[in-house]
């Protein structure tokens, strides 16, 4: 004990001997703030930030567009300055002492998105640098997020300021597997120093019994070498059952990848998800798999080619991409997976790029999604027994497809429009599984038996873009498969739209000073007109619905602090 006090005292003295003594020199800060032409803007407002980046001080800038900070104490902070019509611009990591002068440009949207790459990271990583920074093709940071707010243009991407981002939402939604009812999220990211990312969240839905999904995730930027990372992903499901009395699912995943850079021109990315999927009750039945993936890019100017295999297929569901869908076949728990091999190649400019991609998939397990409607209660389960995975919360139920193969193509064309909205558009071939009409009332196995392959296409459209004066950020897609599909074409496709129509909103309603939101609403919609439904009878005189996605809604509050 009294060593530990000496040592308690020592730290004490430590840390008073390297404060700052009172009344020492004091430090400012100065300089100019133009647009990218030059000019000075005037009544420009400047704020002094610390390191976690709360406000210290506020200025604006004079009629030759100067300003100036005094009587400060030295040490790091961060110089930030926002004017009407233009992004905020950021300068992180600033050495301020008696005479500093800092110097800030401030920049259009337009302007900024013409710096940018041609195409973000791999959608295959749960967290990764665009969540927070999209980068130059010399992998300088450009663009960041400040508060989930506007995008601030980095002048300084060397150091990058410590940052802690805590978010809460409360939602209620429905029409969604294992999702219906209230629900409230809790996500933390941190990027303590040096490009280490830390994500990590906690949802659970208190009416569930205690019912719950957590996830946390850690990066490692090694620079030019490339990244490593690591995702572990918890789900608890008390009220699902597989139909033949066991109730309680849980599903675990572990995540890891590499990123290496070969040279200047390729970069390659490997990894593996492992899937723990049981089921409780008297029986306990446990599925177990190893799901690696790979890819590989040669980049030349504004081309690329790609070589990419994976073995998960794609969750529709972007809110929970993390996790793969697990069903129930033949009274046993079975996880979607694959094999899918593609080689593509991409062109990309200032404002638009496209792509084309070859591919070849085996597809193992297919899911099979329908909402229930049983005659007599839970006691109606018994038609679907053994061969379904339960959902009583959203009266809904997951089957597994037969297995096939099949090969395709996909492309794609993204455009930027006027405002800072984008266009996208997609197109996709290949099999999907399809379930024809029965004329007359049949068992659940038989109506699984209906399913089966065939060649079909997809075509999709996605809008996005925030409206001036409101902040509103929307986002509205529609996918158009033949209404008797099930599954998707290309079930593989990375950043695919969701089927048939669906709207996403998130409106500002509190504005900080600085011209972020803290508080917001939520809105989302899917399969809006309630498309691609496959209709049956069983025996018993339940009904079945059966679609790609089902029509759910999500809204709800969130505070980003």
């Amino acid at each position: 004990m009294k060593r530990r006090a000496h040592l308690a005292g020592f730290a004490v003295l430590i840390a008073l001997g390297a404060a700052p003594v009172f009344g020492a020199a004091t430090a400012s800060v100065s300089g100019y703030v133009r647009d990218s032409a030059g000019v000075p803007q005037i009544g420009a407002t400047v704020q002094l930030l610390r390191s976690d980046l709360s406000v210290v001080t506020s200025v604006y800038t004079d009629s030759k567009g100067r300003f100036a900070i005094t009587s400060l104490l030295p040490g790091h902070y961060a110089v930030k300055a926002m004017g009407p019509s233009f992004l905020p611009s950021l300068r992180e990591n600033v050495r301020v002492r008696r005479g500093t002068i800092v110097n800030l440009t401030l920049n259009t949207l337009y302007e900024v998105m013409q710096w940018l790459p041609s195409q973000p990271r791999s959608g295959d990583a749960q967290q990764d640098d665009w969540a927070w920074t999209l980068r130059s093709a010399a992998n300088r940071p450009l663009l960041r997020w400040l508060e989930d707010g506007p995008l601030v243009v980095v002048s300084d991407g060397s150091g990058a300021a410590p940052k802690l981002k805590a978010r809460l939402m409360a939602t209620g939604q429905a029409g969604t597997f294992g999702e219906s009812g209230e629900r409230f999220t809790a996500t933390v990211e941190d990027t303590p120093i040096n490009s280490r990312e830390l994500l990590a969240r906690v949802d659970f839905a208190p009416g569930s019994d205690a019912g719950m999904e957590s996830m946390l995730g850690f990066r490692q930027d090694l620079g030019f070498a490339g990244s490593v990372q690591s995702v572990a992903a918890v789900a608890i499901h008390p009220d699902e059952a597989d139909g033949s009395g066991n109730q309680g699912f849980g599903e675990a995943i572990v995540r890891t990848a590499e990123t290496l850079h070969l040279g200047p021109d390729i970069e390659a990315e490997a990894g593996s998800t492992e899937v723990l999927g049981r089921m409780d009750g008297q029986s306990p039945d446990t599925v177990a798999v190893g799901l690696p993936f790979a890819t590989v890019e040669w980049r030349n100017g504004d081309t690329a080619v790609r070589y990419r295999m994976a073995t998960m297929v794609q969750n529709p569901d972007p809110s929970d991409e993390a996790m793969p869908r697990f069903a129930v076949q033949n009274g046993n728990l079975v996880v979607e997976r694959g094999m899918h091999q593609e080689i593509g190649w991409e062109h990309n400019t200032d404002l638009s790029s496209m792509a084309v991609m070859v591919y070849a998939d085996t597809v193992s397990d297919p899911i099979l999604e329908a909402m229930t409607r049983f005659t007599a209660g839970d006691e109606g389960a018994s038609p679907v027994a053994a061969a379904a995975l339960l959902d009583p919360a959203s009266n809904m139920l997951r089957a597994a497809g037969p297995a096939f193969s099949t090969a395709g193509v996909e492309a794609v064309l993204e455009r930027q429009l006027s405002h800072g909205n984008r266009i996208r558009l997609s197109y996709a071939n290949g099999d999907a599984l399809v379930m024809p009409a029965l004329s007359s009332p049949a068992t659940f196995t038989q109506v699984l038996a209906t399913a089966r392959p065939r060649r079909t296409q997809a075509y999709s459209i996605s809008l996005s873009g925030t409206l001036d004066g409101t902040g509103t950020r929307w986002r509205a897609s529609y996918r158009w498969q033949p209404d008797d599909t099930v599954t998707a074409a290309a079930p593989f496709a990375e950043n695919a739209a969701l089927p048939y129509l669906n709207i996403h909103l998130r409106q500002p309603i509190h504005i900080y000073r600085d011209g972020s939101s803290g508080f917001e609403a939520l809105l989302e919609v899917r399969n809006l007109l309630a498309q691609g439904y496959r209709p049956y009878i069983l025996s018993d005189g339940s009904l079945l619905m059966f679609a790609q996605d089902q029509r759910g809604i999500r809204a709800g509050l969130a505070f980003t602090f």
